[in-house]
């Protein structure tokens, strides 16, 4: 598989979603949130003062941002970007990604590179959004999904090489913890989830994306020679597909003021299935 160039010219990619046939992604310190077609035009949403990572939509479109630095979730209403939820008296480190389930709840992972936890924030009334922490004692927990069914969320442990399995309960808990995947070849980032089971995990230190099934199989790989991997999606008309950020350094603070990410798109022959 050998991916095309879709858009590049911006500092760093995260966070990517399909959502009403565009995708969506972050630029983590450009401070804004871009769309783009797969003709690869581009749009800018700026979100001056904060730094985007995860992204999510709930059920009535509105869409939901992670500001990192700020420990804050930001909601976006098609006109206005509002505070929805301040995290920051329930998590140790900066946030990082997220996934919405189909029910509006959101959840956010706090990347402590160990002692990292995953909050759930609930839809609110009258701009109230009640947060729990729901797993902790993670190693930087990164990319996530939830199965088609709505039972299972996967995560990305970033410094412990691992994709770590929980079961979703009716009120939104998280239990049994459990390996999916371990020892990987490279620290996880973004993940994307397919109808066959297989996690496609962006593996930033071994400049590839991997597809990996339950077990630590891997089944394919793109290799995207130096560059680091960071984030990946399934999405377009059939889910088939697979969206691709990369840039040339591991860590954003060693990019401020370039312009050298880039979006790549491959077709995939399982289509994507669940959240996001």
């Amino acid at each position: 598989m050998t991916p095309t160039p879709l858009a590049n010219g911006f500092c760093f990619g995260e966070g990517p979603r399909w959502f009403e046939g565009l995708l969506w992604f972050s630029d983590l310190l450009g401070e804004t949130v871009h769309t783009v077609t797969m003709a690869g035009a581009m749009t800018a949403l700026p979100i001056p003062g904060h730094r985007p990572a995860g992204l999510g939509f709930r059920p009535d479109g509105s869409l939901l941002i992670v500001s990192t630095e700020t420990r804050q979730l930001l909601r976006y209403d098609g006109d206005n970007v509002t505070a929805a939820a301040d995290l920051s008296s329930l998590v140790p480190a900066a946030l990082g990604d997220m996934v919405v389930d189909v029910h509006g709840r959101a959840y956010i992972g706090s990347q402590a590179r160990s002692g990292g936890v995953i909050v759930r924030v609930d839809p609110g009334d009258d701009g109230e959004n009640p947060a729990t922490v729901v797993a902790d004692d993670l190693d930087f927990p990164n990319g996530m999904v939830i199965t088609a069914d709505g039972e299972t969320l996967i995560v990305a442990e970033s410094t412990g090489r691992r994709l770590t399995a929980f079961t979703i309960g009716a009120d939104g808990s998280l239990t049994d913890r459990r390996a999916f995947a371990d020892n990987l070849s490279g620290p996880p980032d973004g993940i994307a989830l397919d109808a066959d089971g297989g996690v496609w995990t962006a593996l930033t230190l071994a400049n590839r994306f991997e597809r990996i099934v339950e077990g630590g199989e891997v089944t394919d790989r793109i290799d995207i020679g130096e560059r680091i991997a960071i984030a990946c999606a399934l999405g377009g008309a059939e889910r088939r597909d697979l969206f691709l950020l990369s840039t040339t350094e591991a860590y954003p603070e060693r990019l401020i003021g370039t312009d050298k990410a880039q979006l790549d798109v491959v077709t995939v022959g399982v289509p994507g299935a669940g959240l996001p």
